[in-house]
């Protein structure tokens, strides 16, 4: 299968790291120094998970000359719902007015979009399915506690929209050449590690578990997809992890023994957008990509589900 395109949303409000320091009493020295972080976007009081889908989805169609009302299935990922009942998908579904497709949303927290893309996958497989929207958004902000000290600094909103489909539509299409994914709930602490719920909002206790299991596991998933398809890290022309951390980036990287120029990476100015961080930083390439780039996706969410995405241009 192939992306066609792809496009992304970032809410306009931007939340700078000396925002904290009166919240939570951490500085800005303090947060850079250990996640990279400097900045990050905020949605507004009228945006949430379900608008910022829809945003990406208008932006996406700035750059298609497609009817999106054609699309026989729209998957949407995120943990941060709006709506568990009219969810992601469904909203997609009805600003496109796409009325005989087939929709659903899902999580597997960050690592969400990879499920996305496997999900669709299947269908197509099936033969269910030729053309797909798939829609990543997480409204981060609506749920954490900024006065946290161990992950309130972390967190930003945003979405992507990419356009899916069976068969090559253009030359400008990216092919799908294979994707891998694991559960990873029973790994460390992986059912207490990172929560979200109700009562207590987004959080983080223990984030020294999280850091060395996503070190482990997204070098892992690489490696593996790599040697699936006879390559080596050397032969990539992008890596794009999830973005949830400078230090987790930048030690993978090492582990893969990628140089710098290869490794994307946007958590410095966006934060952690969840599942909808790889995504952008993709579209903020995608249309600079060169005939036979090779790009390897890999994620790494809380309940420790991870998994990577290998594409070619």
């Amino acid at each position: 299968m192939y992306i066609d395109q792809i496009a992304h949303y970032l809410p306009h409000s931007v939340v700078n790291n000396d925002f904290f320091l009166d919240k939570s009493g951490l500085s800005d020295e303090w947060i850079t120094e250990r996640t990279g972080m400097r900045e990050r976007r905020k949605a507004e009081d009228d945006e949430n998970t379900n608008t910022m889908g829809i945003d990406a989805v208008k932006h996406l169609q700035l750059k298609i000359d497609v009817d999106l009302s054609d699309v026989d299935l729209i998957v949407g990922g995120t943990y941060t719902p709006f709506d568990t009942i009219f969810t992601l998908g469904h909203a997609v579904q009805r600003y496109v007015g796409a009325e005989n497709a087939m929709v659903l949303s899902l999580s597997s927290a960050c690592s969400s979009f990879i499920n996305v893309m496997e999900v669709i996958e299947g269908y197509f497989a099936m033969g269910k399915a030729t053309k797909a929207l798939a829609v990543v958004s997480d409204h981060n902000s609506r749920f954490a506690d900024v006065t946290d000290k161990k992950a309130g600094h972390l967190w930003g909103d945003g979405a992507s929209a990419l356009y899916i489909t069976k068969k090559k539509h253009s030359e400008e299409s990216v092919k799908v050449l294979d994707i891998i994914t694991r559960g990873g709930g029973t790994l460390g602490k992986a059912n207490e590690s990172v929560n979200l719920n109700l009562i207590d909002g987004l959080y983080m206790p223990n984030g020294r578990d999280v850091f060395i299991h996503a070190c482990q596991y997204m070098t892992e998933i690489t490696r593996e997809i790599l040697s699936k398809n006879d390559l080596t890290p050397e032969d990539l022309n992008y890596f794009i992890p999830h973005q949830a951390n400078l230090r987790i980036t930048k030690n993978v990287g090492d582990q893969l023994g990628l140089r710098t120029e290869q490794t994307v990476s946007n958590v410095e100015y966006l934060g952690n957008t969840g599942c909808a961080g790889c995504t952008i930083g993709l579209s903020e390439r995608f249309d600079r990509l060169s005939k036979d780039d090779l790009i390897a996706l890999s994620v790494f969410g809380g309940g420790y589900s991870y998994g990577s995405m290998l594409l070619k241009k």
